[in-house]
């Protein structure tokens, strides 16, 4: 047996370790104009910067709105008293975030508010509470919320995004499952290995991860990985495939593609019993699943028909009903949250992109102009989505809204990224103490 060299089986951190940045390269035509004063640092320390500057990055790195250049701004206002809706209507600014943070022994306590300079109205005040290490989560909170009340969709900016990066020559190519926050930043390794990464999923507590790994004999074998506890085992490495597994809603099932039995196949594996059930028995290629989000059916692809397109199976009694039409190639299907459309990888004219299909009207819609495009993940919110392409001759990230009105890139500082997931929860919650 041919052992792999395994580096890293732990989680640990790095800022230079293939971390992401982010390029919009289309935005909202009329953005809303948002003005981030630098909050008010109270204590001994700092800090306050770079609160500040994760709020102004988020919102502006978003595409929808348009942030002031501190150096524009008439005052610096930190509170309501001091805020003159007359100097923001000279800058044509439409809202004001305004806040402080106050430093008590270990913890910081950040207070913010939301102004409408047009109505002359605070429309939102809060006080939240972290660790002093949990400075720029709160500043993905701060942007989480004030995101949600100016568009009524909640934020995800305090999420992740899992990727894996291929270092090296093809001949000599390290491969990294890394995890950064949505905006690049803080990128985590979770696995460095010699041999291939693919298909990692979140779990819906936001704690595990499953991927597939080609460290037994190079053969493909599924793992699943806690993150806190930063430990792993493996769930399958029968003869053949073992690929693209997917946690239930629940948390407590895979789904999972296995050719023990001849032709590739969907599985479930219970993760409490480890029983496992074949659903479905044919003689074509069923491959990539996903589940609904009341996890009563899985949506796949396969090319029973001929060629590769999506179908449902309702579980109960393993119904099946094809779902795609248009085209030749449909694969790697996502259901949206509200059930309501698919999110999927679709061929026009030999080109592949991203694509979303309205399942109440049966329109489809392409979302992406690059080439090659692979692999959409939905943002918890289900406004976002992120997948990998080409940029340069290179693998990046790159995401676009469900309407296809904001884009942007996240290339990687090093190596070819490709396999992005999205976390379904936000790193870190906080309770508002309001006062």
């Amino acid at each position: 047996m041919r052992c792999c060299l395994i580096l890293i089986l732990c989680v640990y951190s790095s800022a230079s370790i293939g971390e992401l940045r982010i390029e919009v390269t289309q935005g909202l035509d009329k953005p809303v104009h948002v003005a981030v004063v630098p909050f008010n640092w109270r204590g001994w320390g700092s800090g306050a910067d770079t609160l500040t500057d994760v709020v102004n990055s988020d919102l502006r790195l978003s595409g929808r709105f348009k942030t002031t250049p501190v150096e524009q701004m008439l005052s610096r206002p930190h509170k309501s008293k001091d805020v003159l809706y007359r100097d923001w209507r000279l800058l044509k600014v439409e809202y004001l975030v305004v806040g402080e943070i106050r430093r008590d022994g270990d913890n910081l306590e950040v207070t913010y508010e939301l102004h409408n300079i047009v109505t002359k109205t605070r429309e939102h005040k809060e006080t939240i509470v972290g660790a002093r290490d949990e400075l720029r989560d709160m500043g993905h909170h701060v942007s989480d919320i004030v995101f949600e009340k100016l568009t009524g969709i909640e934020g995800a900016f305090a999420t992740r995004i899992m990727y894996v990066t291929a270092l090296g020559s093809i001949e000599d190519r390290t491969f990294r499952l890394n995890i950064a926050d949505a905006d690049g930043h803080r990128v985590e390794t979770v696995l460095e290995t010699k041999e291939p990464i693919l298909s990692p999923a979140w779990a819906p507590d936001g704690n595990r991860v499953a991927y597939v790994s080609f460290e037994e004999d190079s053969k493909p074998a599924i793992y699943i990985q806690d993150l806190e506890a930063r430990s792993r085992r493996m769930v399958t490495n029968f003869r053949g495939l073992n690929g693209a597994p997917a946690f239930s809603p629940d948390g407590t099932k895979l789904a999972l593609v296995l050719s023990k039995s001849g032709n590739p196949d969907i599985w479930t594996y219970d993760l409490r019993t480890r029983d496992m059930l074949k659903v479905t028995r044919h003689y074509g290629i069923d491959t990539e699943p996903s589940w609904s989000a009341d996890g009563k059916s899985i949506v796949f692809t396969s090319n029973r028909g001929g060629s590769p397109q999506i179908y449902q199976m309702r579980l109960r009694d393993l119904n099946v009903e094809r779902l795609t039409f248009e085209g030749d190639y449909n694969a790697r299907a996502s259901v949206l949250s509200d059930g309501s459309g698919l999110v999927m990888v679709h061929r026009r004219n030999d080109i592949y992109h991203i694509s979303l299909l309205d399942l109440k009207r049966g329109r489809l819609s392409v979302l992406t102009q690059t080439s090659l495009d692979e692999c959409p993940s939905i943002a918890p919110n289900g406004s976002m989505l992120v997948y990998a392409t080409q940029h340069a001759g290179q693998g990046i990230l790159a995401a676009v809204s469900i309407d296809g009105g904001v884009k942007f890139n996240l290339p990687s500082s090093e190596g070819d990224v490709r396999e992005p997931a999205w976390s379904p929860k936000k790193r870190k919650v906080f309770t508002p103490i309001f006062k």
